[in-house]
């Protein structure tokens, strides 16, 4: 019988920890000051606007909260991205988007690099280097690389630019043999080169049919060929938290929300960095994942939300 009382003890107690799904919104709602959110599978499923979002996002500013969203897609800058909300009907000011383009930036800026006289090496698109640009730190590669290729043959080689500090990695379309082997060779041959990764997110929403292969496809090839950890600073990395908390004087982070689809990045940033969470099942994970009734990826079997919606309408039910 003792066996049975232990067994049962353990269900209640996994059971607890379990997500609640958000069935009173004043619960979560009156205790919440400011609400972050993710942005694919969150607000848009690649460039489709998932229903009712415009309308809800409305009646949170209605109610006084304040809004941020985060986002661990690096292929645009802040500026981008507001040009993608304006464009799907949504007000949404530039300081209130935090890409992991502007936090691999803020990393720069925090870490004095411009001032080490170095340049910084992009494998990404777009947005690294409109926001490098914005801080005044030099850079090459990115989509100037888009169409370089490696030539092997007798005596062939890539040469680098011996004046690389550091790599950063970001999601990249148009990702090359010729990239993996001049981020390689910065990171293997430069002393103190350092290794920067924008996000590690498995899988990304390129289009609104089907999961595509995320950032962590592209990390994954540069560590493999360095044997070396990057530094992250894209969610669940604590950067972009700590930059919003302390430019906007928060100090009771149990007041702030954040609300993904993803455990492993959106959750887990939450429940690390001392916020609320809240998971939408509109993006990558599934009721079934989020209850334990079917297996959990790996990295994400010991994270749980506080709770969890269908979409963010939940917050405002009809």
């Amino acid at each position: 019988s003792s066996t049975t009382t232990t067994t049962t003890a353990a269900a209640a107690a996994s059971s607890s920890d379990l997500a609640r799904k958000l069935t009173s919104p004043n619960v979560l709602l009156d205790a919440v000051d400011v609400f972050i959110f993710d942005c694919d599978g969150v607000i848009w499923r690649g460039d489709s606007l998932i229903d009712g979002v415009p309308d809800t996002l409305a009646k949170l500013r209605a109610a006084g909260k304040r809004i941020f969203f985060v986002t661990n897609n690096s292929t645009k800058s802040r500026a981008g991205y507001q040009s993608k909300f304006t464009g799907m009907g949504i007000d949404v000011k530039p300081e209130e988007i935090f890409s992991s383009s502007f936090a691999a930036a803020a990393y720069f800026e925090q870490t004095k690099f411009a001032q080490s006289g170095k340049k910084v090496y992009i494998i990404g698109e777009r947005g690294l280097g409109e926001e490098l640009d914005l801080i005044g730190v030099p850079w090459i590669g990115g989509e100037q690389d888009k169409d370089k290729v490696a030539t092997i043959g007798p005596g062939q080689r890539v040469d680098i630019d011996k004046d690389v500090g550091a790599v950063v990695v970001g999601f990249d379309r148009y990702i090359s043999y010729y990239k993996l082997q001049y981020a390689q060779l910065c990171l293997n041959e430069l002393p103190d080169c350092e290794f920067i990764a924008t996000n590690l997110d498995r899988v990304t929403h390129l289009t609104d049919a089907q999961e595509w292969a995320g950032n962590a496809t592209m990390v994954g090839a540069v560590k493999g060929c360095t044997g070396r950890e990057p530094t992250l600073v894209g969610k669940p990395a604590p950067l972009m938290i700590d930059y919003i908390a302390d430019k906007y004087s928060i100090s009771d982070r149990s007041r702030i929300c954040m609300v993904g689809d993803r455990l492993d990045t959106d959750i887990s940033f939450g429940r690390n960095n001392g916020l609320k969470s809240c998971l939408t099942l509109s993006g990558v994970t599934s009721e079934k994942e989020v209850l334990r009734k079917a297996p959990r990826k790996s990295g994400t079997e010991h994270i749980d939300p506080d709770y969890y919606v269908e979409t963010i309408n939940d917050f405002f039910p009809a």
